[in-house]
């Protein structure tokens, strides 16, 4: 504490101020550890989510036992993008957080045969280098079309993915959708960001 100043007798004495307590030090901490506690909530709650992936049906973009991190604002002022991987309510039983890919957009139709798919009837069937394996399970005679507030999302790796091919309530409502893929932090042999896909018949 600052030395303080002050007359005594008409003298200049020198003291020094009494230091705090232990229970001001006490409440000191405890609104410090509050506040941090209240931070922390908030930035969970509303800007990034903490994930463990469970499967993997996402990868080698994602692999099983990754910890990541997704942003909850991605899409506050723009819509997801085909290619995204997004966090998001699933869709038979929303107590469960799932984790695919963006393959169909509101509107469209999506076929895939024979291993690959096509957007609303195009030709050029969509490019995915992302795919760990050749793709043989559930890859031919679908055919489907998202409503216009919703998304159809599969995982990477088709081939033991359980996506919307599979469920019984297709698609993935907008309001549904919690965060996109950021970063995988964990473990430091897996670390990098989650690039969302490009595709030729986008550009």
């Amino acid at each position: 504490m600052d030395e303080q100043m002050y007359e005594n007798n008409g003298e200049k004495t020198e003291t020094t101020g009494e230091r705090p307590s232990f229970v001001k030090e006490l409440i000191s901490w405890t609104i410090i550890f509050a506040i941090a506690l209240t931070l922390s909530l908030f930035l969970h709650r509303c800007v990034i989510i903490n994930a463990k992936i469970p499967s993997g049906s996402m990868e080698t973009t994602i692999m099983t036992g990754d910890r990541m991190i997704g942003n909850r604002l991605a899409y506050i002022n723009s819509e997801p993008k085909r290619g995204d991987v997004i966090i998001f309510k699933y869709p038979d039983d929303e107590s469960q957080n799932f984790i695919k890919r963006v393959i169909g957009l509101p509107g469209e139709k999506v076929t895939i045969t024979d291993s690959h798919i096509y957007i609303d009837e195009k030709e050029i069937p969509l490019e995915e280098s992302y795919l760990p394996e050749e793709w043989i399970n559930g890859n031919d005679g679908l055919e489907y079309i998202v409503p216009e507030d919703s998304y159809f999302v599969l995982g990477d790796n088709r081939n033991i993915s359980k996506d919307a091919r599979f469920w019984e309530n297709t698609y993935v409502k907008r309001d549904k959708i919690i965060a996109k893929a950021g970063l995988v932090y964990w473990p430091l042999s897996d670390v990098g960001f989650v690039d969302s896909a490009e595709y030729s018949i986008d550009k």
